[in-house]
């Protein structure tokens, strides 16, 4: 599908993401338009990259990164503008593409995605999912887009609010978990930048290793658990305290505030 002029409305962390995202595509900043409340954001952007900030109707595809709140007062607000046909694409946590076709009407295919923040590294983790007027080539489309800045994984939109809670909200489990091992490697005589280096490298190893070693997590944490060893005696602290439950919970808890946001 050739889309050659895009929208984005909502400027923050994800929409400025996309801007890298579509230039990975091979659109020029030129062809990139973005709406932002904020006046001093969108100057930013602007001077920035080069995008323009004019009117939605020559825009093939609107790529809306506002918050979840802002999501009707948004849409009516630029509603009038979207031509008929237009592809909407949704970044918005625990919305339903229902919800906006049913502001937008006919006028519109969406299709939603819940990426994570680490596309701003271009290694990010979207799932994306299409509504009811959606095409296989809009897919194709928010596929390309969305493969330069990481791994994309289709999905039945049933199942959102579950990828919601893993992948979406899953960077910040890995930053609170970094966090408290630096702390912790501070607490037993680290310098502070040591610590940093040493968990961070770790973390991004591991990540290497059961993404690429063809072995699953639970191999991998066995192979590196001797009987009796250091690690094992770490682990014991973990199992103790019901590890893999409080993991559950936290993730049940996401899904749980993903649906109430769709309502």
């Amino acid at each position: 599908m050739a889309i050659s002029r895009v929208t984005i409305v909502g400027a923050g962390v994800i929409g400025e993401a996309m801007i890298h995202a579509l230039n990975r595509i091979g659109l020029q900043n030129s062809e990139i338009t973005i709406k932002e409340k904020r006046k001093e954001r969108a100057e930013e952007l602007i001077v920035r990259f080069g995008v323009s900030n004019s009117e939605l109707q020559r825009s093939q595809a609107i790529l809306l990164a506002v918050k979840p709140q802002d999501l009707e007062k948004t849409l009516i607000e630029i509603g009038p503008e979207i031509s008929d046909g237009t592809l909407v694409v949704s970044l918005l946590a625990g919305i339903k593409t229902a919800r906006i076709e049913n502001i937008l009407g006919a006028r519109a295919r969406v299709v939603r995605v819940m990426p994570n923040t680490p596309v701003l590294m271009g290694e990010g983790m979207s799932a994306i999912s299409g509504g009811k007027s959606a095409i296989g080539e809009d897919i194709a489309w928010v596929e390309s887009l969305l493969s330069k800045s990481g791994a994309t994984l289709v999905v039945d939109e049933e199942l959102m609010d579950a990828v919601t809670a893993t992948s979406g909200s899953g960077p910040a489990y890995f930053f609170g978990f970094a966090e408290a091992m630096i702390e912790g490697a501070k607490k037993l005589g680290l310098k502070e930048v040591d610590a940093k280096l040493l968990v961070s490298q770790t973390l991004l190893g591991a990540a290497k290793m059961v993404s690429e070693s063809g072995k699953d997590a639970k191999t991998l944490r066995e192979n590196v658990t001797s009987p009796n060893g250091t690690t094992a005696a770490a682990l014991a602290v973990f199992d103790s305290n019901k590890w893999n439950d409080i993991v559950f919970e936290a993730m049940k808890a996401g899904k749980e505030r993903a649906a109430k946001l769709a309502n």
